[in-house]
């Protein structure tokens, strides 16, 4: 696919409002999401999050993803598995032992959605 797909924690989205020097507000939006990659020739499976700033307030996880119009930046990796090391350099011990149960069993079944999440969603960029 010419665009990465993403499957998604629906429960984790979080929304605040932020407000512009105008006055005006907008929403800020960030969802748990989980994706493949390549790697150096590898396919890895990558934890993180996909964040988007939004005009209107996203009711759910759904009504976030669909407005979700800008691709470009793709998903903010936390963690990644490539079949034999763990990268999550910013985690301790416990949450590391987490993403792991999640990426390990990802990777070995891919391409498959993890249990838990909704997926494939994918971005094209903003054609603005």
């Amino acid at each position: 696919m010419s665009h990465r797909p993403y499957a998604v924690n629906p429960g984790s989205l979080r929304v605040r409002t932020e407000t512009r020097q105008d006055g005006t507000e907008y929403f800020y939006g960030a969802i748990e999401a989980a994706w493949f990659r390549r790697r150096s020739g590898f396919t890895v499976a990558c934890l993180g999050r996909l964040w988007d700033y939004q005009d209107e307030r996203p009711s759910n996880a759904e009504q976030f993803l669909a407005n979700h119009r800008d691709g470009r930046y793709g998903g903010s990796a936390i963690a990644r598995w490539d079949g034999s090391n763990l990268w999550a350099p910013e985690m301790r011990k416990a949450k590391q032992d987490q993403c792991f149960e999640l990426l390990e069993p990802m990777l070995a079944n891919f391409p498959a959605v993890p249990p838990g999440y909704d997926g494939w969603w994918t971005f094209k960029e903003n054609a603005a």
